[in-house]
C-alpha cells in the first residue's frame, strides 16, 4: 500500500467498528453558536441540516488562484469547499491573515470552509509529516481569528494524519488533539480525517469512532473517510458509510476521486449516489493543480475547462449541481418557500455526435430563484437523471452511437421545490466515427483454465490520444481477472478498458500496452474486433 499511500496523500505534492456503539449520538448540552452536531448530523445554528457538496482546493500550493477559484466553485453549485493549509512543518505557514482573507472569501461566495492542515499527510509512514499536536497548537495560533467564524468554518485538524504503519496509534493522538482544541476554547465544529492515508482501509477509525468521539466534551466533532481505490465496489462504500449512520455518528467524505489508477478504479457512482441516499456531505479531490492531472476537475483552474471527472462530479447524477443547497445562514433556501418553478421550455438539441448531445431550453421562472436544473432520459415511463446544470443548458455524455433517446428538464429552487417536467425532444447520435488507431492482441502464455495477455494500443492519427476507453468481446467465455495499465469492466463477453493514469495519454505514433491475467476454458480464440472511445480501430 506504500504507493498507493503516496498517490493518494500527497497527489498535490510537487506541484505543490463503530459496530460496538449502541444508540443514536444525542445533541451535546451546550451547543456551538454555529455549525454544530446534533443526533450525529451536522447542523446548522438554526437546526437545519447541512450536507457539504463541494470540493478542495490547494490554497497553500495556489493563493493566486484562491480568490478565483472559489467564485468560480460556488458559480458551478457547490456549498462547501476544503481549503488546503500548511502549519510551517512541511510547507510555509498560512499566515493569520492569509487565513483571515481566505475565511472572507469564503463567506463573499456564500461557502462553508472546511480548514486543514496537510502537513501531517502520512505520519507514521512519511518522515517529512507534521503530527497532530503541532497541527492543534497552529490552529491555536489562529485563535482570535476563528473565534465568531463558527458558522462559516469547520476546523479540519490534519489531512490523513497517519499512514500504513501502526494505523492503531491514529487513536491517542486524536484524542489528544481535540482535547486542546476544547481546552483552549474552540467551540467549532471539528474535523478528524482517518488513519491508512485517510482511507482505513484497516479499520481503526471505523472501530474507534465512538470512543474518540465521547472525548469531545462539546460532542461537535465529525469524522471524515477519504475514498480513493480501496473503495472500489459498492458494497464496500456502503457499509463503510452505513456503519457510521446506523450508529448515529457523524461523517464526511472528505476527500473522493474516481478516474481509473494503477492501483485500481474508485466506485465514485456508488460513493454519491449512497452519500445522496444517506444525507452525507461529499467534497471531490480537488480543483485543480494535481502533479498527475488525473484528478483535476478543471483543466488549468478554468471552469469553462472541466474534466471528464469535472463532468461527472459537478454536472453527473448525484453530482454538486443537482443535489446541492446553499447554507442557509447566507439565506439561501428561504424559510417556508413551497412555491416550485415553473416548467423549463422545450429543450433543443445542438453539437449532436456519437456518444454526447448539448441540449438548451428556456429557463423557469421562480418566486424567490432558481437554483438549477435536472436533465432525464425517458424510457417509457422511466425516468433516469444524466445531467445536472446551474445554467439552462446541459451536455449529455456517454451516450451510445446511432441510438434514439428522450430527454426532458425539470427546474429546481434552493428550498428544493422540483418543477413539472418540460417537454420532451427526440434525439438520435450518430454514427461512431472512424478513429486513427491500432490494436495489437496476444495471448502471452496460457495453462489450464487461466492465461495472461496483452494489448498494445497505437495511435496511428496526428493528434494525441486522452482519456481512452478500449472495448472488445471475448467469444468463448474469457474473463479479465487482474488487469495493469488499465482497468477492465465487463458484462458477459464485452469487455470495456479504461487507462491508467500512467497509460491514459496515447501520443500521435506511440503506443501503450496494458496487460492481464484472465480465465478461460478450453478454448481461448483472440478478439477479432476493437473499439476505442465508441470508434472502430484497425487490428495488427
Amino acid at each position: 500500500m506504500t504507493g498507493l499511500a503516496a498517490l493518494l496523500g500527497l497527489v498535490l505534492v510537487g506541484a505543490a467498528c463503530p459496530a460496538a456503539a449502541q444508540g443514536r449520538t444525542q445533541a451535546p448540552g451546550t451547543l456551538a453558536t454555529g455549525l454544530h452536531i446534533s443526533d450525529g448530523r451536522l447542523v446548522e445554528g438554526n437546526g437545519n441540516d447541512f450536507v457539504m457538496r463541494g470540493v478542495n482546493h490547494a490554497h497553500t500550493w495556489y493563493p493566486g488562484r484562491t480568490q478565483q477559484s472559489l467564485a468560480d466553485i460556488k458559480a458551478m453549485g457547490a456549498n462547501a469547499v476544503r481549503v488546503v493549509l500548511a502549519d510551517g512543518h512541511r510547507w510555509s505557514a498560512n499566515s493569520a491573515s492569509d487565513v483571515t482573507t481566505v475565511v472572507a472569501q469564503c463567506k463573499a461566495n456564500r461557502l462553508i470552509c472546511v480548514l486543514e492542515v496537510h502537513d501531517t499527510t502520512g505520519y507514521g509512514e512519511d518522515t517529512a509529516a507534521g503530527t497532530l499536536d503541532q497541527a492543534a497548537d497552529y490552529w491555536i495560533g489562529l485563535k482570535d481569528v476563528l473565534a465568531g467564524q463558527e458558522s462559516y468554518i469547520i476546523v479540519n485538524i490534519g489531512n490523513e494524519p497517519w499512514g500504513n504503519t501502526d494505523p492503531a496509534g491514529w487513536t491517542a493522538p486524536t484524542v489528544a488533539a481535540v482535547k486542546k482544541l476544547r481546552s483552549a476554547g474552540f467551540q467549532h465544529t471539528i474535523m478528524v480525517d482517518a488513519p491508512n492515508w485517510g482511507q482505513d482501509w484497516q479499520g481503526v477509525m471505523r472501530a474507534d469512532a465512538r470512543s474518540v468521539h465521547d472525548a469531545d466534551v462539546t460532542g461537535n466533532l465529525i469524522f471524515s473517510i477519504h475514498m480513493y481505490s480501496v473503495f472500489d465496489t459498492a458494497a464496500e462504500i456502503t457499509d463503510y458509510l452505513n456503519s457510521f449512520v446506523d450508529a448515529g455518528l457523524p461523517l464526511v467524505i472528505g476527500e473522493f476521486g474516481g478516474p481509473a489508477d494503477q492501483w485500481g478504479d474508485p466506485d465514485e457512482d456508488t460513493m454519491m449516489a449512497a452519500a445522496q441516499q444517506l444525507d452525507l456531505g461529499y467534497l471531490a479531490w480537488s480543483w485543480s493543480g494535481n502533479t498527475d492531472p488525473i484528478l483535476d476537475l478543471t483543466v488549468d483552474f478554468d471552469p469553462t475547462q472541466l474534466s471528464s471527472w469535472g463532468r461527472r462530479v459537478f454536472n453527473g447524477v448525484d453530482g454538486i449541481a443537482q443535489t446541492a443547497r446553499e447554507a442557509t445562514v447566507f439565506a439561501g433556501g428561504t424559510p417556508g418557500d413551497t412555491q416550485a418553478p415553473t416548467a423549463p421550455g422545450t429543450p433543443t438539441a445542438s453539437g449532436v455526435s456519437a456518444t454526447s448531445a448539448t441540449l438548451t431550453w428556456a429557463a423557469a421562472t421562480d418566486d424567490v430563484g432558481v437554483a438549477g436544473y435536472d436533465v432525464v432520459r425517458i424510457s417509457g415511463t422511466t425516468e433516469t437523471g444524466v445531467a445536472a446544470s446551474t445554467t439552462n443548458s446541459a451536455t449529455v455524455t456517454g451516450l451510445t452511437a446511432s441510438t434514439a433517446y428522450s430527454f426532458a428538464v425539470y427546474a429546481r429552487d434552493a428550498a428544493g421545490n422540483r418543477s413539472a417536467r418540460s417537454a420532451t425532444v427526440e434525439v438520435t447520435t450518430g454514427g461512431a466515427p472512424a478513429v486513427a488507431c491500432s490494436v495489437g492482441y496476444r495471448v502471452v502464455g496460457e495453462w489450464p483454465g487461466g492465461f495472461q495477455g496483452d494489448i498494445t494500443l497505437r495511435n496511428t492519427g496526428t493528434a494525441a490520444i486522452s482519456g481512452w476507453k478500449l472495448g472488445f468481446t471475448f467469444a468463448d467465455g474469457q474473463t479479465v481477472g487482474n488487469m495493469w495499465g488499465g482497468t477492465a469492466t465487463q458484462s458477459g463477453g464485452a469487455v470495456s478498458v479504461a487507462p491508467a493514469s500512467y497509460t491514459s495519454m496515447v501520443p500521435a505514433g506511440g503506443s501503450v500496452t496494458v496487460g492481464f491475467i484472465g480465465s478461460k476454458g478450453a478454448t481461448n480464440t483472440a478478439p477479432t474486433a476493437f473499439t476505442l472511445n465508441g470508434g472502430a480501430c484497425a487490428t495488427g
